[in-house]
């Protein structure tokens, strides 16, 4: 089994690191764009007064130090974390002598929004947003009743990037929600399949085997007296079905034990050994129990996928059964076709018609066989014939690569 592959870098940082490499980015463009750089006339911003003084640089590492803790509580308490990111947006607004927290020293909270909208419940995140606004129109109060000029331009410009950054969370949370819904629908559905699958095979086995045991059992019971050798011969085929059956179903049973619920798609065909090897034997055991099957075979024997061989068996296997139950005759007429590009089967009987199967889509045996030919893209009929008798027929389309 070949190792999981490890997430790319960025993906492993944790978000404690990622606002910390915010504020970091934007301390250091703070101080870039205060001096005069290669091709300037001067510096794009003045510095404040404090900046460069020991109590600015103070302020600035106060800051830092608050931020950084901040963002190693992110994980476990985000409002917590988050109360101290926005203190220290605040405490490193003071020194640069701005008239409103600058988009640069808010970097590390829009971090934090988006990785708490993406990761908490919509409360928790509504929560935070409500708390990076708020902190900006505190600081224009502030300033307001203090008397000082206030930059209300700037701060909405901030603003609406914490209302970015908490809808990308949102949206990222939402996708990684849909996408585990898929996944859930997904496990939930290849459950249901198996299922089904496994149901059809059931009524496939047990069908054909109880038709036969039928037959035998009820042709031992007129000639036990007169015939004991004939008696004989039919015990030993019903005691044969049986054991077959049985052996079956002990297959089945292993599987459902052996597979994991999220492995129901992957799981092996039950019983793999069956296919249109086995029609003749299959023709010869219903013969022996009362009921003639003639198999004509046309085309050129060719390699089948499994998952086709294995239907038309079991298609031919049911049409079969339907006939010995239901159709009150003792013969029918199998047809398998192999061309190039399709598999085409035919079972024909001269018996009741519409009585053979309870008329055209109805019946357990007819709806499975439906579900096989439907699951691999063919053509499937199930009619009464114009002058009695009934008729099953099926169309597999051979994939390219198997012919």
């Amino acid at each position: 089994m070949s190792a999981t592959p490890r997430p790319p870098v960025l993906k492993r940082l944790p978000p404690g690191a990622w606002t910390a490499l915010a504020w970091c980015a934007g301390t250091a463009l703070t101080f870039l764009i205060r001096i005069r750089l290669p091709g300037e006339s001067a510096p794009s911003v003045l510095p404040g007064v404090l900046l460069l003084r020991w109590d600015g640089l103070l302020a600035l590492a106060l800051a830092t130090a608050v931020t950084v803790r901040g963002g190693t509580l992110l994980p476990r308490r985000p409002l917590a974390a988050l109360t101290l990111l926005l203190l220290g947006s605040v405490i490193g607004a003071n020194p640069l002598s701005v008239a409103e927290i600058p988009l640069l020293q808010f970097l590390a909270v829009d971090v934090a929004v988006y990785f708490i909208a993406s990761s908490r419940p919509r409360r928790t995140g509504a929560v935070a947003l409500a708390m990076a606004l708020g902190t900006l129109a505190g600081y224009l109060a502030v300033r307001l009743l203090s008397g000082w000029v206030v930059g209300t331009s700037a701060e909405l410009t901030v603003g609406l990037t914490a209302v970015i950054a908490w809808l990308l969370g949102r949206a990222a949370h939402e996708a990684r929600a849909h996408a585990e819904q898929v996944r859930v629908q997904a496990a939930a559905q290849a459950v249901t399949a198996e299922r089904l699958r496994i149901a059809r095979e059931l009524h496939d086995m047990v069908a054909h085997t109880i038709g036969i045991v039928a037959l035998q059992a009820g042709a031992a019971r007129r000639v036990i007296d007169t015939r004991p050798e004939l008696a004989r011969d039919a015990l030993g085929a019903v005691e044969t079905a049986s054991r077959d059956t049985l052996s079956g179903l002990r297959r089945m049973l292993g599987a459902l034990r052996q597979a994991e619920p999220g492995e129901a798609a992957q799981a092996a065909p039950l019983d793999p050994s069956l296919g249109l090897a086995d029609v003749n034997r299959l023709a010869a055991r219903t013969t022996a129990a009362g009921v003639r099957v003639d198999v004509r075979w046309l085309g050129t024997p060719r390699p089948l996928p499994p998952e086709v061989d294995v239907s038309a068996y079991r298609i031919i296997q049911e049409a079969v059964t339907n006939v010995v139950r239901h159709a009150g005759t003792t013969s029918c007429r199998v047809t398998v076709a192999r061309r190039r590009k399709e598999l085409s089967i035919e079972v024909v009987d001269d018996g009741r018609g519409a009585g053979a199967a309870g008329g055209q889509g109805s019946g357990y045996g007819l709806v499975g066989m439906r579900e096989r030919v439907s699951l691999l893209h063919g053509e499937f009929s199930a009619r009464p014939c114009p002058g009695g008798g009934f008729r099953v027929a099926a169309r597999l389309p051979v994939p390219a690569g198997a012919r």
